[in-house]
Formats: structure tokens, C-alpha cells, sequence
């Protein structure tokens, strides 16, 4: 399994459209992928399902999967390059140094996708939409950056909720159990290896959009 892990790694540092720790991309990412389309991240992005997802559904985007674990990456980068989709690339790193890789204004629109809830109290802090991490969106954010989260946690979902209301920021679709909304927009049709675990279990699935003021 090790060297199977390995062997992905040294893969993935090899694709065109994947980097590792690259603090030099910082406000050059529209000199990789070419173009001046707005720039939308997907955060804690495992395989990066939805980062392709999303780069399918709208080409006129360019979407970057962001996760510590190379090895998950790998599936995402591989089915890109395969593809030749070129709107989308992947960022190995942790979330929390994010603004060393983006510069102000640099992203336009950021997704939550089945982030680990850190249920703990003592990891409060280490959940993606914890007012720490909303201070670095808004930093690497163009104006009124938009936020989506989509997640099957109770806890993660309440507490995004509170921490919404506590920074009086406008929401623009919410929904707790989205399977259930004759309305729901296309792109939450997208599915995660976690989100078919999770819904395999029974477990309804919640969505927040909303925006960070500057």
C-alpha cells in the first residue's frame, strides 16, 4: 500500500495541471490556466470530484481542488489530464496557509464539499467555516466572495448557520435536506464518493450559499 502511495505521489507532482507547496503561483493562476475567468476553489477536495464536476458544468470558470492528501488528488488530476480539461487544476497544501498561495481579490467563489466537521470542541477553530477561515477568504476574495457549503453533518451545518448569523452575513440558498427541494440547483446533482456513503447510510444532505462581506 505504501509504495502504491508512492507511486501516485511521484504521478501526481508529474501532471501539468497539479502542484505541490507552490507559494509561487500566488496571483499567477490566471497565467496557468490562460485566461481571466474567475478562479473557484474547491476546499478539502478528496478526490476532487466536484472540482471536475463544476469544470465540466461551467467552462467559462477555472476550478482549483485543494487538499494536504496527494495520493486523493491524484484520481481527480489523472481523470483531468486524461480529458484534456484544462479549466481545472489541483493544489497540494494545507487550507489553513491558503493565503500564501492566492493574492488579494485572486478568487471569485469558494466550495465546501463533505469537509471533516472536526466535531471535537478543542478543534472548533479547524472547521472551514470557523470566522479564522472566513477572515482568509475574504482576504484572497474578490468583493462579496460567495461561499458554498455542502455537507451531510448536522453539527457542521448548525454551526455555519451560527456563525452566519453572529457576522450578519447575507445567505442565498439554504436548505437541509437537499433531495427534498423541487427547486435545487444543478450543480448540487454532483456527487462525492462521501456524499454516496452518506446518503447510502441514510443521512440527509445540507446546502448553504452564501457571501462574506469585505
Amino acid at each position: 500500500m505504501a509504495k502504491h502511495k508512492l507511486k501516485r505521489f511521484a504521478e501526481f507532482e508529474s501532471f501539468e495541471n497539479t502542484f505541490a507547496f507552490a507559494r509561487e503561483m500566488k496571483g499567477k493562476w490566471h497565467e496557468h490556466f490562460g485566461n481571466n475567468n474567475p478562479i473557484v476553489l474547491e476546499l478539502a477536495c478528496g478526490k476532487g470530484e466536484y472540482a471536475l464536476g463544476l469544470a465540466q458544468m461551467f467552462p467559462e470558470r477555472n476550478y482549483i481542488g485543494i487538499d494536504i492528501k496527494g495520493n486523493r488528488m491524484w484520481r481527480g488530476a489523472k481523470t483531468a489530464d486524461e480529458n484534456g480539461w484544462k479549466n481545472v487544476a489541483f493544489l497540494r497544501t494545507q487550507i489553513d496557509h491558503i493565503e500564501e498561495y492566492f493574492e488579494k481579490g485572486e478568487v471569485s467563489e469558494i466550495w465546501i464539499t463533505f469537509a471533516d466537521p472536526q466535531p471535537q470542541d478543542s478543534r472548533e477553530k479547524k472547521r472551514l467555516t470557523h470566522p479564522r477561515f472566513l477572515a482568509m477568504y475574504r482576504n484572497i476574495g474578490k468583493d462579496n466572495i460567495t461561499v458554498n457549503l455542502k455537507c451531510d453533518s448536522d453539527l457542521l451545518y448548525d454551526y455555519t448557520l451560527e456563525v452566519i448569523d453572529a457576522e450578519k452575513l447575507p445567505i442565498e440558498m439554504n436548505n437541509n435536506n437537499i433531495y427534498n427541494w423541487a427547486e435545487r440547483p444543478e450543480v448540487l446533482d454532483i456527487k462525492t464518493f462521501y456524499e454516496m456513503r452518506w446518503l447510502g447510510e441514510g443521512k440527509k444532505i445540507k446546502y448553504i450559499r452564501y457571501k462574506i462581506n469585505k
